[in-house]
């Protein structure tokens, strides 16, 4: 190769690196040229072995009893230090002291943030992350933590196989509201458009969990936004959470992925990612199938509608139970009573006739089923 040419070959090398955007300054969204079908493109971890969220089939579980109960720390010890919540235009995030961690796992995690994921058709319409049985929820929420044992901060640990712990909250709606997430959602006005950002009181980070920390799957995972790191230890909560539909609703039409001067407005609805295969990988469950077996509500009515008619049959039995040994005792009562049979006797009744002025003797018994009675008649 000449000279010229060499030169023609390194200059054009030379464009190309400066003209590819990097993965990082990639503006990625949910659809679209950059949509998360054209991730792995841009951001080669998405298109790895492990990737998250999945789909969890409770029958292909495997039962772990060494997954002990998950202990929030600090959750409730928020203090007078308000938090940050914004809006990058993917989701809203809260970003969370350094203070809360969390226990139950091999190593001890600090908190870093939460966020939430929705769809946009209301209830049942999907929005979730995580499906059961392929079952999607109405919203999911995230709590993100980082191996501070092994790593000094969130940057390094999230490239790391072993670096963060997330929480996956499966949320569901309900006639209630949920008092817990209005610490979140009241505030969401503030912060319409992307890159907008507002503190708000601190609050109870452990009153937005489910009640039951020790149900749940655990598996090895990724993010689930570029860059798709698979360093997640992920805990999907057995119990969902309850918010009511005018909840749902504001979580899915208050916010915009634009920018305040962008032209043209863009609501920020379905900002979950599409499960991922799981790959020969293992869901493990802190419970047995057993115990972990969730009746639907067929089955529910079901059962209820047997409970209810075996406590009538219940009662009529027992009714018929009583009534038998009151009759009863009411003839032994009554055969107890009875005069006791009278001796054949004879009885004299004097019978004066005014024309023979003469007495006359009879005698007359008449008995009949041991209730003897005396019947007279006068001899004429």
């Amino acid at each position: 190769m000449d000279s010229l040419g060499l030169f023609i070959l390194l200059m054009s090398l030379c464009f190309q690196w400066t003209t590819a955007p990097a993965a990082e300054e990639v503006t990625w969204t949910y659809t679209g040229l950059v949509g998360q079908s054209e991730w792995s493109t841009y951001f080669p971890d998405c298109g790895g072995t492990s990737q998250s969220p999945v789909d969890v089939v409770t029958t292909q579980t495997k039962y772990d009893p060494s997954l002990i109960p998950l202990t929030p720390l600090g959750y409730s010890q928020h203090g007078n230090k308000p938090f940050t919540l914004y809006n990058n235009g993917h989701t809203a995030v809260i970003e969370l002291p350094d203070w809360m961690g969390l226990g139950g796992l091999p190593w001890l995690f600090t908190a870093v943030q939460m966020h939430l994921h929705w769809g946009s058709g209301g209830p049942s319409h999907g929005g979730s992350e995580h499906t059961i049985n392929g079952l999607s929820a109405d919203a999911e929420l995230h709590v993100v933590h980082y191996n501070s044992e092994l790593y000094p901060n969130m940057s390094t640990a999230m490239t790391q196989r072993d670096g963060l712990a997330v929480l996956g909250i499966l949320i569901v709606t309900g006639e209630e509201t949920n008092p817990a997430f209005n610490n979140i959602l009241n505030y969401l006005s503030r912060i319409r458009h992307a890159d907008q950002k507002v503190s708000i009181p601190a609050f109870d980070v452990h009153s937005l969990l489910p009640k039951d920390l020790g149900r749940y799957y655990r598996y090895n995972g990724s993010l689930t936004t570029p860059p798709c790191y698979q360093s997640v230890i992920w805990t999907l909560f057995n119990e969902r959470v309850q918010i009511s539909k005018a909840q749902l609703l504001k979580m899915e039409t208050i916010l915009y992925s634009s920018k305040a001067e962008d032209p043209d407005r863009m609501l920020l609805q379905d900002n979950y990612r599409a499960t991922q295969p799981l790959n020969h990988r293992v869901v493990f469950a802190s419970f047995s199938a057993e115990s972990g077996k969730e009746l639907s509500s067929g089955e529910v009515t079901a059962i209820v509608i047997g409970v209810m008619c075996g406590c009538v049959g219940l009662a009529v039995i027992i009714r018929f139970i009583v009534k038998t040994i009151r009759s009863t005792s009411s003839w032994d009562v009554l055969h107890s009573n009875r005069p006791a049979p009278m001796s054949r006797s004879t009885f004299k009744f004097i019978t004066f006739d005014l024309k023979t002025l003469t007495y006359k003797r009879f005698l007359t018994t008449s008995i009949f089923l041991n209730h003897p009675f005396i019947v007279t008649h006068p001899l004429l």
